[in-house]
């Protein structure tokens, strides 16, 4: 059995137009190295397997958290979407081990870059599943593979905010204390537009940009732990 027959197996999807898997699984530095390569890399169908992945888990977190307000929900998606989350995905689908890349970009392929490497592919095989058999088995598919994984630690979340995760999060593994700080100010006294960043110790981690300093700082803190 080839890899990609057994990858299609292990994920419950039978391609029709194999060749959107094909690229799916090609990372942009591999075609660079492998001219004959017929196919594009994955990273047009990764923006369109961002958009699905968004909607289906709003839909989701919406239609089975009925009790949940806005803010709880998307702290829920945020733990659910991350690349450290797409991440887990791709190793339980075994995706991470058939990403086509370069000889120089798979040598230095370990930590945060595996991470980002593998959670862009993630998107991208999403993205693959919409345009070969429609968004109700890409949505059966996400549900499956990256949603219902993740349900027991959004529960422990508990609907904790964001800022609260963040700190949480810092003083656990880096012992210190997050910092938010203005980073710009802009439009009129009556419509002000803050930019914040949230910073461990003086590394910046995140930006977010908000009507007021409260919604900028919960903003830098969500986008952190979207991208965590």
């Amino acid at each position: 059995m080839n890899k990609l027959k057994a990858l299609q197996n292990k994920i419950d999807v039978e391609f029709e137009n194999i060749n959107l898997l094909k690229e799916a699984l090609t990372h942009r530095s591999y075609p660079n190295e492998n001219n004959s390569w017929p196919y594009r890399n994955n990273e047009r169908l990764e923006f369109l397997g961002d958009a699905v992945l968004e909607l289906t888990v709003t839909d989701y977190l919406f239609s089975n958290f009925a009790g949940k307000e806005e803010g709880e929900l998307t702290i829920y998606r945020a733990a659910i979407v991350n690349t450290k989350s797409l991440f887990s995905t791709a190793g339980e689908m075994g995706l991470d081990e058939e990403i086509l890349m370069s000889r120089g970009e798979k040598k230095d392929f370990a930590g945060k870059a595996r991470e980002s490497i593998s959670a862009n592919a993630v998107e991208a095989l999403i993205g693959a599943v919409y345009l070969d058999q429609g968004y109700k088995t890409a949505r059966d598919f996400i549900i499956k593979h990256v949603i219902e994984p993740r349900l027991d630690e959004i529960k422990e979340r508990g609907g904790k905010d964001a800022k609260s995760l963040v700190q949480e999060h810092a003083q656990s593994e880096y012992k210190l204390t997050p910092t938010y700080k203005i980073l710009d100010e802009s439009g009129p006294a009556h419509q002000r537009e803050f930019k914040v960043g949230l910073f461990f110790d003086d590394t910046l981690k995140a930006q977010g940009v908000g009507k007021s300093k409260q919604e900028a700082e919960t903003k830098a803190a969500e986008n952190f732990l979207e991208e965590r």
